[in-house]
């Protein structure tokens, strides 16, 4: 297949990933199943026809409400599906081929904790341990980093982020960080090695400090105590890390 065609083939495999991503974030906080039944609208429980799953369209073409009910549907579904589409597109452009599908489904799972860390500063186990374990695995079908650069990425990323929630812990006698993050960067190191995750922690602390400006233009109170997602700040970091790693060949030294 031509490599022009792997990014498109990437985008419409993530449109379609990302509904099922979107059902993840919708479904699981609120302790519903994401796998058994079919497709149902989340304020009726109408099962869904194949005409409303089309990704996007769907939405749009019923205004962004359920066509049995009318109930306005969670923008989620279209913001998801379109990250997920782009996720897909840009992993294919940087490598066509597994290298590519690799990268994107390490892009779809930090797409999906992301969005669960910002709306409900949760980053679940059965999510980033996964993550973990096909970084790892990944090794085996991609050539940089090599496994030990990974193992160690794995250790210093977790024990980096543990020892800082546990000083801060320690001395302001509150929760500084969440006990998921520590475990993402851990993952993100299985992913990345771990001479990438100094830039990824810089790339999370900018992006922590460039929301909590927006908070503040906004109105909204911004405090020591205030709670932002930094799991999904080193989610937002760490794809484009992984482009840049990729199309360059080479490691973060």
């Amino acid at each position: 297949m031509p490599d022009y065609l792997y990014p498109i083939l990437g985008a419409v495999l993530g449109l379609i990933i990302g509904s099922f991503l979107a059902t993840i974030v919708i479904r699981w906080p609120e302790g519903k199943s994401v796998v058994s039944g079919r497709s149902r609208c989340d304020s009726c429980d109408q099962p869904l026809r194949t005409p409303d799953l089309v990704p996007v369209l769907s939405y749009l073409a019923r205004s962004g409400k359920c066509a049995y009910c009318g109930s306005v549907i969670k923008s989620d579904h279209p913001v998801i599906e379109l990250g997920a589409g782009l996720v897909g597109g840009m992993a294919m452009f940087a490598a066509p081929g597994l290298a590519g599908l690799l990268g994107a489904i390490f892009g779809w799972i930090l797409l999906t904790l992301a969005a669960l860390d910002a709306q409900h500063h949760w980053l679940p186990d059965r999510l980033t341990l996964p993550l973990a374990a096909t970084g790892l695995a990944s090794a085996f079908f991609v050539p940089e980093p090599d496994i030990v650069d990974r193992l160690i990425g794995a250790f210093s990323g977790f024990f980096t982020l543990f020892l800082v929630g546990w000083s801060y812990h320690k001395l302001r006698g509150r929760e500084g960080l969440g006990g998921g993050d520590p475990k993402l960067l851990g993952a993100i190191g299985c992913w990345l090695g771990w001479s990438a995750l100094p830039l990824v922690i810089l790339g999370a602390t900018l992006a922590g400090l460039l929301a909590a400006l927006m908070m503040r233009i906004r109105g909204d109170t911004v405090a020591a105590d205030s709670m932002l997602p930094f799991g999904g700040f080193l989610a937002i970091a760490a794809f484009p890390l992984w482009i840049i790693q990729t199309m360059t060949g080479g490691i973060f030294l």
